[in-house]
This record gives structure tokens, sequence and C-alpha cells, in this order.
């Protein structure tokens, strides 16, 4: 976050994230890409540790009661270390927490939030299906109630933290008689007989992630851990896009520094006809596009994340988080693409890692919602609120010299 922006407060939590982010081993960093650390363990444990994880929670529960400015900030400082541990840092601590934290039972806050942001239990959302991710109210799975709760069936795919998590947020059919936004529930699924996981996906990128195909077959759910109400799942889904989405640019700011700050020092460093790279337009020009990008993504999460806190209209804060992810996710993998280039070929050989921030980078524009889904929610909601709000301000259509030849103005 900017710096002129930041109370002594801010910069303290700031400092502490920064520590424990250089504590963070190389050779854990490089396992992970490799494939050989299926999910980092430890470093949650750590985090939960110093407190570190779900700011914004109560400190009741374990949390900070700090604001939504507060968590971008820690998104984007976690995000420095890799796109994937950004992920982990906030898929349990942010997404299932908040979740809970929002619409869960006193019992349910005990049981899951506690333990989970002391680093002491693993979570994971299970959103996606093999048969759809866009499309959330087509999902497959289902649940069958039964005497003192409910059976689960159903698989779900590209689960991050899936092979290790303790317990799942889990979204399955429970009224099949009625509209799919009618008849969805939300469960608290924990590991037990019938739930299966594998770490399967030959990623790209983001890889260490425990990034998995979930499967549940008969599982016995008690009433219990049910989230917000019998088919009421919608109540859960629609608030969690705002911790999904808005933390997804903020740590995708924090994932995409590096390669900016690496470009910029190498481009310092080497010459070429006798002076530094950057002194030349083609270099220079690129690098400074790319800190315009990583600024003007900062602002826009920044102001968004002070429209959640001030409890601005959610159509609107539905239509800033949307415009947020989409624009901060673009411009992240335009400033990475940016640092590749300058640096040559030397950027796209392993000697630094700006190959595997380009390659973290791919999955920011498709999970947690498309940015072509981002941009039809941006456009809904744009129409709708131009039209709630257009009589309030000036018109400018008159504003013009021919503004009343109506015969020019034809629509149909």
């Amino acid at each position: 976050m900017f710096e002129h922006l930041m109370t002594p407060a801010q910069r303290a939590h700031r400092d502490e994230l920064r520590a424990f982010v250089k504590s963070v081993p190389r050779d854990l960093i490089l396992a992970m890409d490799r494939d050989e650390v299926q999910f980092p363990k430890e470093f949650l444990q750590e985090a939960g540790r110093l407190n570190l994880l779900g700011p914004r929670y109560p400190v009741a529960l374990g949390g900070r009661g700090l604001k939504w400015v507060d968590s971008c900030m820690a998104m984007e400082e976690v995000g420095v270390l890799g796109y994937i541990f950004a992920c982990v840092f906030g898929v349990g601590a942010e997404l299932v927490c908040d979740a809970i934290v929002s619409l869960g039972t006193d019992d349910q806050k005990e049981r899951f939030v506690r333990p989970l942001l002391a680093g002491r239990r693993f979570a994971a959302e299970c959103l996606t299906e093999p048969r759809g991710g866009s499309d959330f109210f087509g999902a497959a799975s289902k649940a069958t109630k039964c005497d003192g709760g409910w059976v689960l069936n159903g698989a779900k795919r590209f689960i991050v933290g899936g092979s290790e998590a303790d317990f799942f947020l889990v979204y399955a059919r429970t009224n099949p008689d009625v509209p799919p936004h009618k008849g969805m529930t939300c469960f608290l699924v924990e590991r037990g007989p019938g739930v299966t996981s594998n770490y399967l996906y030959g990623l790209m990128g983001c890889r260490g992630g425990g990034t998995a195909r979930v499967m549940f077959h008969d599982v016995f759910v008690p009433d219990a851990n049910v989230l917000g109400g019998v088919d009421r799942a919608v109540d859960v889904f629609y608030p969690m896009m705002i911790p999904e989405r808005l933390g997804t640019a903020a740590m995708t700011i924090g994932a995409a520094r590096p390669a900016v700050e690496l470009a910029t020092r190498y481009t310092s460093k080497r010459k070429a006809f006798g002076q530094p790279i950057k002194d030349f337009q083609g270099v220079g020009f690129q690098v400074a596009d790319a800190v315009t990008l990583l600024d003007a993504s900062r602002s826009l999460v920044f102001t968004t994340a002070c429209a959640v806190d001030a409890g601005d209209d959610p159509n609107r804060v539905r239509r800033f988080v949307s415009e947020t992810k989409k624009f901060v996710t673009s411009s992240c993998q335009q400033a990475a693409r940016n640092a590749m280039q300058v640096m040559g070929g030397i950027g796209y050989t392993n000697v630094y890692p700006v190959e595997r921030i380009v390659r973290d980078l791919s999955l920011a524009s498709i999970w947690t919602g498309t940015n072509e889904i981002m941009a039809l929610i941006v456009q809904t909601e744009w129409y709708k609120e131009y039209a709630r709000h257009a009589a309030a301000v000036r018109d400018p259509e008159p504003d013009a010299e021919h503004a009343f030849d109506q015969d020019e103005k034809v629509y149909e």
C-alpha cells in the first residue's frame, strides 16, 4: 500500500509481514515450483503463530480486528513470495473465514475459525466442478436429508489447498424442485470417511498449493455444519465474491512487484553500446509503464477497499470489486511481461525468477471468476447504476452545437 496513506499502526503491521516474508527459505519456493512440496503447511503454521492470518477478523477469534485496507496491504506483501503463497494464505484465512465469521453460528466460529487463524487447521473452498466453474448455479453436487444431517455426493476440482485441508466449504444442491439459486446449501465438511482428494494437476505455474480434485461419496454432514441456512447458499456465495476478488487483486500486485524490481535492477547494471540499457527509451519506457500499471492497480485496490470498509452501496461495491479484479490482474500480467521483455533472453530462463512470476500470474485473470465474467458484472451494474442516478447530474447531451437536430438522432 502507499506509504503516505498508511498509519503508524499499518506501517508496523506491514513491517511484521515483510519480516515474515524475508524469513521464508528459498528452498521452499523452489521445491514448491518443482512440485516436490505439495502444500506449505509450515508456512501457514508460522503465519498463524505470528498472528498474521485473517487480520480483519475479531480479536476474540484470533484476528486483529482490522479493516479491508489492512487486509489488502497484507495480501500484497505476502504475494511478494510468489502468487501461490498468497493463494494459500488467503483461501482459508480470508475466503472460508469470511463466510463463517459473517454467517456462521458461535459454535462454528469456535470450531473452525479459531484453529484456522491459529494455523492449526487448514481449509479449502470447494466451488468449481468438472462440468463448470463460472456457472456456479449449475453445480451437480447434491446433498440429501437424513436423520441429524445430510448425505453429500459430488466432485470438485481445481481446489487450492484441497490436498491437505482439514475441512471444506462446499456448495451442493439440496432442493431439486426449485431454481438452483433457491435450492443450494453451503456446508462445512470435515475430512473423514467418504472424502478423498488427489493432487494430480500438472499446473503451468502456482505449483505447491495443494491444488486438488476433491470427491465426496456418501459423506455424512451434521445439521450443525450447515452454513447460512438450508437452501440459502446464495447468501454465502455473493458476499464471498468480495474477499475472493478483492483479495486476488491485492495479492497480484505483490506477485508482480518483484518482477518489476528485478527488471529495474538488471537494466541499471546491464550495458549495451557503452551505456546502461535503462537509458534507452525502448527499455526505460517499458519499466515506466510497468511501474505506472502497478501504482494504478494499487490505487484502485485502495479505493475499493475503502468503499467496502465504508459500507457503500452493495451494487456499486460489486462493480468496484469486479473492475478492480479485472484491471489489476491484467495490468500486473502486463507489468511482469514488460519486465521479462526488457531483460531479454536471460529473463526467459530460470537464472532469474521472472519467468516463474510470469507463469504464476497467468492464473490471476482466470481464477475467482474470469476477467470476462468481471466485465459482464461491471457492464450490468454500471448500466443499472447509470439509470438510477442519471437524473441527479447534469445532462451533457444538449451541450453540442446541433444537439436539437432530431433528424440526426436515429436509434432504430
